[in-house]
């Protein structure tokens, strides 16, 4: 355990707060890519490769038609026009995957389509547009260089060739080009495992209709979304009541690759959480120097990286998105860098911090204009929901004054119209 962590601060509060960046570090320093799986092709898009990925033959692998038109001897088009054609004897026709299936004379053409292959004897294509066909003659108007419109062997893609690196996010055209290659599997890192445990006596399921003085649960959907979108596999077995053996036994009892803990994590009587993971295994860091979210925490237990995160709603977005998103990222082989969509404006309304803490405040873009929304409220979640997106003010600063141009986090992926994207 740290010497300079925090264990019991129940009813007493933080003496001191980890810096974020130095929290960050710490994280990271205690996870990595996870091991290599396969997985079947259809199951590959934006999974993560392990290994780079080696092209095992030439793409396309045969001389085939890039326009559809006649296949013939270049050298015999010479000289033809559209005031002196030349004539061929039209002896077939190439389609894709029905090839003609003798060679090209002297005099000869073969009708050819998009992506059929070039018959032997054959070294060009004209287009159909410079042709005329009557019976089993076609007339050639333009004359055509060998090779042309014929795409050779390898011309996309040669043997040998490295088409993906170890590390790259499949995209929809990777996966494409996988399938062009004949690969029906590839090596990817596994998805981390993540178990959510939310606790509070106070809590009903998440789509509960709310009753008495007791909420509904937010946290547990908020996570599930967060994780699946950082290429997490989420688990929430249900909610845990605030006693220290449930709570103890949700942490330790599971297979879990990670863990979030929600709620139970700051000073309270009930506040469990950072006592188990410091008495199970390591409690590295508990109450970081960010506004929201000062209660974070993070551990070991049994191997496994155990984030406390608070149990008010958008204190646990930020710190999810702080400290628990990045670890996850990274065990599943992704960057670590925040998955958003930044632009750069000018400010409407001052945003103020305080030096040596990390503010993330949420805010609007109006008329080309950041305007902070005006709550620090961490329970308030349609403040979050409201906002566009949220800036993140250094520790370094004391804010940002009116008109200051500042870097937007924007909740949604598209950038806005008015933004310019950095």
């Amino acid at each position: 355990m740290g010497n300079d962590v925090d264990v019991d601060v129940r009813m007493r509060g933080f003496s001191r707060r980890m810096e974020v960046a130095a929290a960050r570090s710490l994280i990271l320093s205690r996870c990595s890519p996870l091991e290599p799986c396969p997985v079947p092709l259809a199951e590959a898009w934006d999974r993560v490769l392990a290994v780079d990925v080696v092209a095992p033959r030439d793409v396309p692998p045969f001389r085939r038609a890039a326009m559809d038109g006649y296949a013939l001897r270049a050298e015999e088009t010479f000289g033809a026009s559209s005031y002196s054609p030349i004539e061929f004897h039209l002896v077939g026709e190439s389609l894709p995957g029905a090839a003609f299936e003798g060679s090209v004379g002297t005099g000869e053409a073969v009708r050819i389509m998009t992506g059929a292959p070039v018959p032997d004897g054959a070294n060009a294509v004209v287009m159909a547009e410079y042709a005329r066909e009557t019976d089993d003659r076609v007339a050639v108007m333009e004359p055509v260089p060998p090779g042309k419109n014929v795409s050779e062997p390898g011309e996309d893609i040669r043997k040998g060739t490295v088409v993906l690196k170890a590390g790259r996010r499949l995209r929809p055209q990777d996966v494409g080009v996988l399938s062009s290659l004949g690969i029906s599997e590839v090596l990817v890192h596994r998805r981390p495992r993540v178990r959510l445990v939310i606790t509070g006596n106070e809590l009903l399921p998440a789509g509960s209709e709310p009753m008495g003085h007791k909420i509904v649960d937010a946290n547990s959907v908020i996570l599930d979304a967060l994780v699946r979108r950082d290429g997490g596999v989420p688990d929430m077995p249900g909610i845990v009541p605030d006693n220290r053996d449930a709570i103890e036994q949700a942490i330790v009892q599971n297979d879990a690759d990670v863990i979030l803990v929600s709620g139970g994590t700051s000073v309270g009587r009930e506040d469990h959480a950072p006592l188990i993971v410091a008495s199970r295994g390591e409690l590295l860091v508990h109450g970081v120097a960010m506004r929201p979210s000062s209660p974070t925490g993070f551990g070991v237990v049994e191997g496994k990286l155990v984030f406390l995160l608070p149990g008010n709603p958008v204190s646990c977005l930020a710190a999810y998105d702080i400290f628990a998103g990045p670890a996850i990222r990274r065990m599943g082989g992704r960057s670590t860098r925040l998955p958003y969509a930044t632009c750069k404006l000018p400010l409407a309304r001052k945003i103020t911090s305080a030096l040596g803490r990390l503010d993330y405040v949420r805010v609007k873009v109006e008329e080309g204009k950041v305007e902070p929304i005006a709550t620090s409220g961490a329970s308030i979640l349609s403040s979050a929901v409201f906002a566009d997106g949220f800036v993140l003010v250094p520790p370094d600063s004391e804010g940002f004054p009116p008109g200051e141009d500042v870097l937007v986090y924007l909740y949604d992926p598209t950038p806005l119209p008015a933004a310019d994207n950095e």
